[in-house]
């Protein structure tokens, strides 16, 4: 890991991390979605202060993570839901759990109190990665949708901020 660092995403960024969002939705256990969205789609709905991307030496982008807000209501402005993808040449590298690292110290850092995301069960590697990271799981949403003709469960992970009361 020492050879990846973490910074902010750009614009210039755009191309990797999209090309890296398909190759995870191709993987079918990533997101109901089954094509990554334009970068304008994709960038007027993720908040620019909590976009990270994960770097090699050559700054070639290994992987993503980025917040969009869960309401436009003001009482949910401390409540945001994540999407973390990892290119698959990069996975087990601990790429996911430095991009984890840097969006809760960017949403504790904004006064976040929770980051939430749901995930396929069958997608134990992001499971795993989450719950190291300190989320827990709240439940499931079973049958919540249909995926490439078949229903599918979702499980629902939250993280509360324990520096944030």
């Amino acid at each position: 890991m020492a050879d990846i660092t973490v910074r902010r995403m750009t614009g210039d960024d755009a191309d990797r991390v999209l090309a890296i969002y398909q190759a995870g939705l191709d993987g079918g256990n990533a997101s109901f979605e089954t094509v990554a969205p334009t970068w304008a789609a994709f960038d007027a709905g993720k908040l620019a202060e909590h976009r990270f991307v994960a770097v090699d030496p050559d700054d070639r982008v290994l992987g993503w993570v980025a917040v969009s807000p869960t309401s436009a209501r003001a009482v949910y402005a401390g409540v945001v839901e994540h999407s973390v993808y990892i290119d698959p040449a990069a996975q087990g590298r601990g790429v996911g759990r430095l991009l984890l690292d840097a969006v809760i110290a960017s949403t504790e850092a904004a006064g976040i109190w929770t980051i939430q995301s749901g995930v396929f069960p069958e997608n134990t590697a992001s499971l795993a990665l989450h719950q190291r990271a300190g989320f827990r799981i709240i439940g499931t949403r079973e049958r919540v949708g249909r995926h490439h003709g078949r229903w599918r469960d979702v499980i629902l992970l939250e993280r509360r901020s324990p520096a944030i009361t």
